[in-house]
């Protein structure tokens, strides 16, 4: 009888001490995860921005999926630098080309990116200072940027999600 108890109650703290250790090894990876996501998310704004704000003009821009994309120029070093989120596969890149010698660099700025969206505005704000936005990317002097990353724990998505949202102006926009 008595082995039975004891057996009995092994086996109820076995199995709180496995519960325990799968919480705290889920908890560790998520921490992990969102630690990651959040460094690269900063990165990729890093880049994204100097991009943005030397740019000279917004060229081109699609907002429809599956592929998504915003191209500026920069007059002064002659570069056109293309943005570009592919929905299937969850990546937004960067292209950056020379129009002058046609060398490209070609960067990869997130990986697991849910969503990546962009509005254009014009140069001029309104009484409230909100911006007016536009359809027209050659009268874009103002850019916002968002996107949402994630990624997965032991197959489950759980608090491993970073959002960015940033406003950039276009600086050297004459």
């Amino acid at each position: 009888m008595e082995m039975l108890i004891a057996i009995g109650l092994c086996g109820v703290v076995m199995t709180i001490v496995g519960a325990l250790f799968v919480l705290g090894f889920r908890s560790f990876a998520g921490l992990g995860n969102y630690a990651m996501l959040s460094g690269q998310s900063r990165l990729a704004l890093d880049l994204v921005s100097e991009e943005v704000r030397a740019a000279t003009e917004v060229v081109a821009a699609n907002t429809n999926l599956p592929v998504k994309f915003l191209t500026l120029t920069n007059s002064a070093d002659a570069t056109a630098t293309t943005f570009t989120w592919d929905s299937s596969t969850g990546v937004l890149t960067t292209e950056k080309t020379w129009v002058i010698t046609g060398a490209n660099l070609f960067r990869t700025n997130l990986t697991g990116c849910d969503d990546w969206g962009f509005c254009l505005f014009l140069r001029s704000p309104r009484n409230d200072w909100a911006f007016y936005p536009t359809a027209n990317p050659a009268l874009c002097k103002q850019l916002s940027m968002s996107w949402t990353c994630s990624r997965s724990v032991m197959g489950q998505k759980i608090n491993t999600e970073s959002s960015v949202s940033a406003k950039f102006v276009l600086r050297n926009k004459p």
